[in-house]
């Protein structure tokens, strides 16, 4: 494995950026703490903010964050160090988020908006993958990057392609009026920096999804960002799309970190829609590495429609939510033979990155064989009714 330069996973203008995130304490009592980065250095203001949902719902989190007093943790590199050994017992990093529910937006790219309808054409079965992206991409023609969804364009390219009895639910998401917006994972079930991520152990063909994530407060207002990897089985999803649970929740299949960043001045919605977001995944067995990155500039639907589309008077989330915007990586490059595409390894090292944000860093295991999720809100809810009596 390319060893991991620590300074690499925090932002590339860390001086300026403002990071809050949660740390698993040992002491003085075990459980999560919530922490900012300032200068380098972690500091617990669990005594002064009790959830990260709380923090994003303040009127003013940037200079909170900024000027709030905590305990010293130590730096933040040696953080990220703990985080990334499967051994320490010390103070590690835990995702961001806390309270907040886990949505996802997928087919926002126009080439994963290809790759879903492939998967469903192919039932499952990789080695049709090939043939079929040929064949769409005649019918289909032209750029569908270029297309705006809910367009006349849009529908007009629709009415062609059920003509042709071509069209695709994949399709309808992905240029018609309505986003996908599902729930990925279940609250305080996501897996931090350093962690393990999980495979259903049924599937054979599947890649990570490496993505920016939204931290979005009670009132539908964009606080802040981090990074996130939205584990797709292409099989089982392609089987049927009634199987979207059972291949986007399960046991640590879902990775969100390592920080949060607050918007500010110096890092904007903009900054967000100009990103690009690296890849990197290493074979553990194979010596097998792959690269690519995906352009936000290429996303389909921006940011704010994608939060519209989640919140509003038909939905409301009391306590925020995370929100992953979509990728356009659907890695096609065989691994383990002429035609048989990409899917993981046991062992894989996973690295999601783009300077604003830093680095994200995950292995790949089995759901199934990872340590089970045991830790739920009503754990949070007792460990911080244990900070109330201090």
């Amino acid at each position: 494995m390319q060893s991991i330069n620590l300074r690499h996973c925090l932002p590339d203008d860390m001086d300026h950026a403002l990071l809050v995130g949660r740390a698993w304490r040992e002491t003085p009592h075990p459980g999560p703490a919530i922490v900012v980065v300032r200068g380098g250095e972690v500091l617990d203001i669990s005594s002064r903010i009790p959830t990260m949902a709380d923090l994003l719902d303040l009127d003013d989190p940037v200079s909170f964050a900024r000027d709030v007093s905590g305990v010293s943790l130590g730096s933040v590199t040696t953080l990220l160090s703990n985080s990334l050994d499967d051994d320490s017992a010390t103070t590690r990093l835990l995702p961001p988020c806390d309270l907040q529910a886990i949505k996802a937006c997928g087919v926002t790219f126009a080439v994963s908006l290809l790759e879903r309808v492939i998967e469903e054409q192919a039932g499952g079965d990789p080695q049709r993958a090939s043939e079929l992206r040929r064949e769409i991409q005649t019918l289909i023609g032209g750029d569908l990057s270029r297309i705006r969804p809910g367009s006349p364009q849009a529908m007009a390219l629709k009415e062609k392609l059920q003509a042709r009895g071509a069209w695709s639910q994949y399709m309808e998401v992905g240029i018609g009026p309505d986003a996908e917006v599902f729930s990925k994972a279940q609250i305080l079930s996501s897996m931090g920096f350093g962690d393990s991520v999980g495979l259903h152990p049924a599937s054979r063909w599947n890649n990570p999804e490496p993505e920016i994530v939204l931290a979005v407060d009670s009132q539908g207002q964009v606080k802040g960002a981090t990074l996130g990897n939205d584990v797709n089985l292409r099989d089982i999803e392609g089987r049927s799309a009634l199987l979207l649970s059972k291949a986007k929740d399960n046991n640590a299949s879902c990775a969100i970190g390592p920080f949060i960043r607050l918007l500010d001045d110096r890092f904007t919605l903009d900054t967000i829609r100009q990103a690009q977001v690296s890849l990197r995944i290493e074979g553990n067995d194979d010596g097998f590495v792959l690269e690519d990155t995906s352009d936000m500039r290429e996303i389909s639907r921006d940011p704010l429609e994608l939060v519209s589309q989640t919140h509003g008077a038909h939905h409301q989330y009391p306590d925020g939510f995370m929100l992953f915007l979509g990728t356009m990586f659907s890695p096609i490059a065989d691994r383990d033979g002429p035609g048989q595409g990409f899917t993981h390894h046991l062992g894989d090292s996973v690295t999601i990155a783009t300077p604003s944000l830093g680095a994200l860093v995950n292995r790949v295991d089995r759901s199934d064989q990872l340590p089970p999720w045991t830790y739920g809100l009503r754990d949070l809810f007792a460990h911080l009714a244990l900070h109330d009596q201090k």
